[in-house]
C-alpha cells in the first residue's frame, strides 16, 4: 500500500522529462514569420493565379505602431491604432463599391495553444466575393488615399487567405 505513493510523483517526473524533450525538440526547430506592409511580388503573383471566381476570406492579424508615421512625413500626435482607425472607417466604403464586407474583428487577448514571442493586437477577418474584388479594391485611386492611414498605423501584418468551408470538410 505505501507504494501507491510513488505513483504519482513517477508518473510526473517521466511526464516532466518527456515534455521537456519534447519543447527542447520543438523549439529548436526553426519557425518564424514576418509582418509587412504590403504582398510581395510573388505573393501577389500566387494570389492572382488560384481560383478567382469564388469568395475568399481575409484574415489579417493586424500590429500598431505605438506612433503613426505617415510616408509624406507629414507631422502627427495620432497613435497607430488611432490612424488606423481613419483607415478602417474609410474602407468599409471602399468594401461595399466591391461587394466585400467584415465579417469580425476584434483585439487579441491572448495565445491558447502554441508559441510566439509577441502577440498581434487585432484580428480581422473580411468576406471578398473574389480575388478579382479585393485586386480592385486595392488598385483604387481613392482606396489607395485611404491607404495611406493603414502604413502609418500599422508596424506590419499577416494577412491570410482562407477558402470559406466548415473546418476543411469543404473538399469533401
Amino acid at each position: 500500500m505505501k507504494s501507491y505513493w510513488l505513483i504519482g510523483p513517477l508518473i510526473f517526473a517521466v511526464g516532466f522529462f518527456i515534455g521537456t524533450e519534447f519543447k527542447n525538440t520543438y523549439n529548436s526547430q526553426e519557425k518564424s514569420f514576418a509582418n509587412a506592409l504590403r504582398p510581395s511580388v510573388t505573393q501577389m503573383a500566387s494570389f492572382g493565379l488560384g481560383q478567382n471566381d469564388t469568395s475568399v476570406l481575409m484574415l489579417n492579424l493586424l500590429k500598431f505602431k505605438d506612433r503613426a508615421v505617415y510616408e509624406d512625413g507629414r507631422e502627427t500626435n495620432l497613435s497607430g491604432r488611432q490612424a488606423y482607425s481613419i483607415y478602417r472607417d474609410e474602407v468599409i466604403n471602399h468594401l461595399e463599391k466591391v461587394g466585400a464586407e467584415p465579417v469580425i474583428a476584434g483585439s487579441i487577448n491572448g495565445l491558447i495553444i502554441g508559441e510566439i514571442d509577441e502577440l498581434w493586437d487585432v484580428a480581422a477577418i473580411v468576406r471578398y466575393p473574389s480575388k478579382q474584388a479585393m485586386l480592385k479594391m486595392i488598385m483604387d485611386k481613392e482606396y489607395l488615399e485611404s491607404e495611406k492611414h493603414r502604413a502609418a498605423g500599422l508596424e506590419g501584418q499577416l494577412n491570410i487567405e482562407v477558402t470559406e468551408g466548415f473546418f476543411g470538410a469543404e473538399d469533401d
